[in-house]
């Protein structure tokens, strides 16, 4: 279970009409993502091509930190959050975060209510949140040399029994490492754990 995943419960309590989260967002693509909002939405915000229109994107790109939907002075001719309201997402928040270090990788949450707008606590609790999700895992910080070995070998193209021959250790303590740099990374597959890897500059 990834971190993301595990503060799902968290993130629904506070904005229960849905969000989006997208982590360590590079040039153009997350790490990851959950996309908790209604599918009719989605599909209407697709087909409309409302991204490139929406004022939080353009707020999320050009701001850190975290703002209500209500107190942004960007405008939106395309009518996207009264769009938005027919799809049940009448109240929403923003939180973008970077930090120096990310070097233009940054991760961002839109976060929506139907009933009334976010208070001060619930704004608070969505920017610790994502700051906690935009560190990433405390476990990352654990991959011992062994697993960076390994993972390095098999994201160069090699295979297990390489790898292991390489390494000098059995196929079963290289699948370990790579399982384990898997967990830590909260990564579904190996390729992931690699993708995840070289974006964290840990490759």
């Amino acid at each position: 279970m990834t971190l993301l995943q595990a503060m799902k419960n968290q993130i629904e309590h506070i904005a229960p009409a849905g969000s989006y989260v997208a982590l360590r967002v590079g040039f153009s693509f997350p790490e990851e993502e959950m996309n908790n909002l209604p599918d009719t939405w989605v599909e209407f915000y697709t087909t409309h091509g409302l991204v490139v229109q929406d004022p939080a994107m353009r707020w999320v790109y050009g701001n850190v930190g975290g703002i209500r939907f209500s107190e942004m002075a960007v405008t939106d001719p395309h009518q996207v959050r009264a769009h938005a309201a027919v799809f049940g997402l009448g109240h929403g928040a923003a939180v973008s975060v970077m930090t120096p270090q990310d070097k233009g990788r940054r991760s961002y949450g839109l976060f929506f209510r139907d009933d009334r707008d976010f208070e001060d606590a619930e704004m608070d609790g969505l920017v610790r949140i994502m700051q906690q999700l935009h560190a990433g895992p405390e476990d990352e910080k654990s991959l011992t040399n062994a697993e960076v070995e390994a993972l390095k070998l098999q994201s160069e193209g090699l295979r297990l029994k390489q790898i292991a021959a390489r390494l000098g250790i059995s196929e079963s303590a290289v699948k370990a490492r790579l399982n384990n740099v898997k967990r830590k990374l909260g990564a579904r597959t190996q390729s992931q754990a690699a993708s995840i890897a070289a974006a964290r500059r840990i490759l």
